[in-house]
């Protein structure tokens, strides 16, 4: 069984790391639009309306993406006033909890935002905007990246598990 969980915890953090890649390159690309409406609001005086918009999406892309990358390096915040104090194995009772606390979490917000994506599949849901962008695909993306960090989530169990039974997972 532990041979199927290294594989499952090896293959999550491979697409955590893709998907994260994928993410980092995005920064890129809302430069390229911000230059691009910079240059044709200033320079040639015919601004567009679209680029802000997209520009805000893409932002929102980025961090949905980076969700899973972050929790598998464990980048994210952490009171560590007495963590860092703790043994391996105390360190490793404690992210169980969190974590169990996090994967409540993302459940909940998983089931929101399947709600939230059928209402806007139903009834076409737009922005209202002068460019009346769909919110479709970002809600999409939204309910992919929660699975994704869901999945994240229960890879990090599996290593916690590992490191209070001596034994580690990479």
């Amino acid at each position: 069984m532990w041979g199927a969980i290294r594989t499952y915890v090896r293959v999550t953090d491979r697409v955590s790391d893709y998907v994260g890649y994928a993410a980092a390159s995005l920064i890129f690309y809302m430069g390229a639009v911000l230059i691009f409406d910079a240059f044709t609001r200033n320079v040639i005086k015919m601004p567009v309306s679209w680029a802000i918009e997209m520009t805000q999406f893409t932002l929102t892309a980025y961090y949905f993406l980076g969700g899973p990358i972050t929790l598998k390096n464990e980048d994210h915040v952490r009171m560590d006033l007495w963590y860092s104090h703790l043994s391996e194995r105390g360190k490793a009772k404690i992210d169980l909890v969190t974590v169990g606390c996090l994967i409540f979490f993302l459940g909940v917000m998983l089931w929101g935002s399947i709600s939230s994506l059928q209402y806007a599949i139903a009834t076409g849901e737009r922005r209202f905007s002068m460019w009346n962008p769909s919110v479709i695909p970002i809600k999409a993306l939204m309910v992919v990246c929660l699975v994704l960090m869901l999945l994240q989530a229960v890879a990090l169990v599996f290593k916690h598990v590992a490191t209070l039974r001596g034994e580690k997972i990479e």
